[in-house]
């Protein structure tokens, strides 16, 4: 499924589970649905399973959000306590959606808790109280974290979640990977279909490509992490500079934030000190999980000077990390977004990009580690393999057996949503809107600079353009999706985008095509068909040509249709 296919998913006010691989682009969509809900004037709740995780959305736990939380259990009592909270009944009250980051860290039980207490405090037997609930993650990551003795339940195995019933919107699309074996080897681990070939290629991974760029070594353990930092740091002789992390709110959240952000409360710096960003700065050029090197400390204010594998120099100035609900900042820490990177634990690595990565996976212990590990970085060439335990790149067949659900489902709604045509989608979203009080924002309007952030990455990135050239080159759908290792339907749906904004003439597209049919034929059988179906949904379409084209195709000849009308 595409990134606008998902949106246009989520608009709808379904429930969704927002998935796919790392560095498909969750975030972004997310990132995109926030700033549209916000335009619209609808109150959107932004949660995570864990600390680290809510310090990346700039929201709180759902623990907290809920008021349920450290409990393992929700009794009478304790449901009473929570629905009698003024201020948390009426937070329930306003949000109109609940967004849950992370989903694969979250117990089901917990889901199951905070269902329990929406329900009651909403005073709806609804799911989440008839909230819009919207679940982001990918369970091939990290399990929840369980008392020792206590059985863990995936998010999916809830009551919670088969009550919900969310739609699954699978993003095919990919970020982060340019590199075909690497994506070949993270497949293999999420079907379960690991050989001794992917150990051997591996095993060969003993050096990093990039001149002058010393990898973040990736441990599964605490421990490890600090030793090798403290000995680094220590190693570099001299007195260097201290940044100490300032903070105002209130109190429980700040020493939240301060736990569970990046950087450290106290951060020792010294020239040549292997760093990593820690926070998304895109005007400024660097991203969490940016690597570098300090080269100086800025003349004027002092704050530490740092040049990327990509050789930017970039003065680092501080930060802050808030948290926030319904728009209002309640607690917030400040520091200069970088922490020693020449070692970091995986678990605070996910959501990361790194540039280069040394994994020591001998050691791993729980589902999801060494796919964490190995997803990181972009390219086998900024990979160094230490070593691989024996379990290291097992994933759970529970997950792998729910995976393939998924794909179906997510399946079965692009069909969906291709039946269902525009117009109809757009009033469905229309009146999930207007249903809550909200006004739909004018098409292309922003109000957010969270929307303006991703934008820029998005242009930075751009994997349509990436099908443009191949495109212009010569090549034919089929061989773009092996060459991009992306699914043929994700590029038709760049063909699409690309034909509607004039960026292909029908030449390419011929090509592209491959010869499937006599384009000029199709385009004429297709005007026939519109002048009686209209070419807003595909399904008449698709029976009125008794067939002959498929859905894919006909996307492609409906955006030709309409460039010429336009």
């Amino acid at each position: 499924m595409t990134q606008a296919q998902a949106l246009s998913a989520l608009k709808t006010g379904a429930n969704v589970f927002l998935t796919g691989e790392p560095g498909a682009g969750k975030t972004y969509v997310l990132s995109e649905y926030i700033a549209w809900l916000e335009a619209a004037g609808l109150t959107v709740a932004v949660t995570a399973s864990t600390g680290i995780a809510a310090t990346h959305v700039g929201g709180m736990t759902i623990h907290s959000w809920s008021g349920i939380g450290v409990r393992d259990t929700l009794t009478r009592y304790d449901l009473d306590q929570i629905t009698q909270k003024e201020k948390l009944v009426k937070r329930f009250a306003r949000a109109h959606v609940l967004v849950i980051d992370e989903i694969s860290m979250l117990d089901g039980t917990v889901l199951d808790m905070v269902d329990l207490v929406l329900k009651t405090a909403r005073q709806s037997s609804e799911a989440f109280g008839g909230l819009q609930v919207v679940l982001v993650g990918d369970f091939f990551q990290l399990p929840p974290v369980t008392k020792q003795g206590q059985m863990m339940r995936y998010a999916f195995q809830s009551r919670a979640w088969e009550h919900a019933r969310p739609l699954c919107c699978y993003l095919t699309e990919q970020w982060r990977h340019e590199d075909e074996m690497l994506s070949g080897l993270l497949s293999a681990i999420r079907r379960g279909e690991v050989e001794e070939e992917h150990y051997t290629l591996l095993s060969e991974q003993t050096d990093i490509a990039y001149e002058g760029v010393v990898p973040t070594r990736l441990y599964t353990h605490n421990a490890d992490v600090d030793a090798v930092n403290l000995e680094q740091l220590k190693g570099l002789g001299g007195y260097g500079r201290t940044f100490t992390m300032t903070s105002k709110g209130s109190r429980p959240m700040i020493e939240s934030l301060m736990r569970n952000c990046l950087s450290p409360e106290t951060l020792h710096l010294k020239e040549d000190a292997m760093v990593m960003c820690t926070k998304n700065n895109f005007e400024s050029g660097y991203v969490n999980g940016t690597l570098g090197r300090v080269v100086g400390f800025d003349a004027d204010d002092g704050f530490p000077e740092i040049e990327t594998a990509a050789g930017r120099r970039i003065t680092m100035r501080p930060v802050d990390w808030e948290v926030q609900d319904e728009g209002k900042v309640l607690a917030a820490v400040t520091q200069v977004p970088l922490r020693l990177a020449w070692a970091i634990t995986v678990h605070k690595s996910q959501g990361m990009s790194l540039d280069a990565a040394e994994v020591d996976l001998t050691r791993a212990f729980v589902y999801g580690q060494g796919y964490v590990a190995l997803s990181r970085v972009r390219t086998l060439a900024g990979l160094r393999v230490l070593g691989v335990g024996a379990t290291a790149l097992t994933v759970d067949p529970r997950v792998i057996e729910q995976d393939t659900r998924f794909r179906a489902a997510s399946a079965d709604l692009e069909a969906t949503l291709d039946e269902q045509g525009e117009v109809e989608i757009e009033k469905i979203q229309e009146l999930f809107v207007t249903g809550n009080g909200g006004k739909v924002p004018v098409a292309g309007a922003s109000t957010t600079s969270r929307r303006e952030a991703v934008a820029a990455r998005l242009k930075k990135e751009s994997t349509t353009e990436r099908t443009r050239q191949l495109a212009a080159a010569g090549k034919t759908v089929d061989e773009i999706a092996a060459e991009r290792g992306l699914a043929a339907s994700t590029i038709y749906g760049h063909l699409e985008e690309l034909i509607m904004e004039g960026a292909l003439d029908v030449g390419v597209v011929a090509v592209v095509l491959g010869g499937r049919f006599d384009l000029a034929q199709a385009q004429a059988d297709f005007a026939r068909a519109a002048a009686v179906k209209g070419d807003v949904a595909l399904k008449p379409l698709f029976e009125y040509l008794d067939e002959q084209y498929d859905y894919n195709y006909l996307r492609v000849l409906r955006a030709l249709h309409r460039q010429v009308a336009a």
